[in-house]
């Protein structure tokens, strides 16, 4: 039985991009035409972890660079690293 996805994308319209990103990644690590040949539900945990691993990594460093270029300097990004119901991050509380 096929298993569905359950993941919900924060912004949809992100998903074909995302599916396209993932076909990169598994380019890049020459697990293309292992898809192609077998599908993903035939992929080892161990390989689609690696395609997983990969895209998360890179998705992180464009998210840095992102951050670095914008002085890390926007409302939206000190709102979203606030613990709820905390005023400040625990590892700045009480300097």
């Amino acid at each position: 039985m096929p298993r569905r996805n359950r993941n919900r994308l924060v912004e949809p319209q992100a998903g074909e991009a995302l599916d396209r990103f993932k076909y990169e990644v598994a380019e890049e690590l020459g697990l293309r035409e292992d898809i192609e040949r077998r599908g993903w539900e035939n992929m080892t945990t161990r390989e689609v972890g690696k395609i997983g691993g990969n895209m998360v990594r890179r998705m992180v460093e464009f998210a840095e660079r992102e951050m670095g270029e914008n002085g890390g300097d926007r409302d939206d990004d000190r709102r979203a690293a606030r613990p709820a119901g905390n005023q400040e991050p625990p590892a700045t509380r009480g300097r």
